[in-house]
């Protein structure tokens, strides 16, 4: 049977974005089991809380939520089980590196199969302040106003 080809997004963490400054991306792999995969491939995940850590030279993902499969048996997997992460050495090195700094942790960006494989996209974060935030809103409200704008001007209506 073929593999399937190109990438399906299955959770994203649209909030990250927000509250966060991702100041580097990570693509990894993770350690699942068989359920793990069919609930995945039904589109149900949840990426609300979650957060990557170097434990013993390895980085795992926790608190990532994928819920049980509903055609499981006994086998089934527990939801909220932490996951290992499939990084090469010199990545999980950088990154233990990166994570020493105060203030930066590891946050999934968004969860998706590659040509079949089931992915994690990793932030290298840093918080933002409140005001912060306002100023993103600020600058994307502005933007916003500058394009339709220049749309009402191309369009002849200014």
């Amino acid at each position: 049977m073929p593999r399937e080809q190109g990438r399906k997004v299955v959770a994203s963490n649209r909030k990250a974005r927000h509250d966060y400054t991702i100041l580097d991306t990570y693509e990894a792999g993770m350690a699942l089991t068989g359920t793990e995969v069919k609930s995945l491939r039904a589109g149900r995940a949840s990426l609300v809380d979650a957060f990557g850590h170097e434990n013993h030279g390895e980085i795992f993902l926790h608190g990532m939520h994928i819920p049980e499969y509903t055609q499981g048996t006994w086998t089934n997997h527990e939801p909220r089980r932490v996951r290992k992460l499939l990084l090469k050495r010199e990545e999980i090195h950088k990154l233990m590196g990166k994570l020493r700094d105060d203030g930066v942790t590891l946050v999934p960006l968004q969860v998706y199969f590659h040509n079949g494989y089931a992915k994690v996209e990793l932030g290298l974060a840093k918080g933002k302040k409140a005001y912060d935030k306002r100023q993103d809103l600020a600058a994307r409200d502005a933007n916003k106003e500058i394009q339709r704008a220049m749309g009402r001007r191309s369009k002849g209506m200014d």
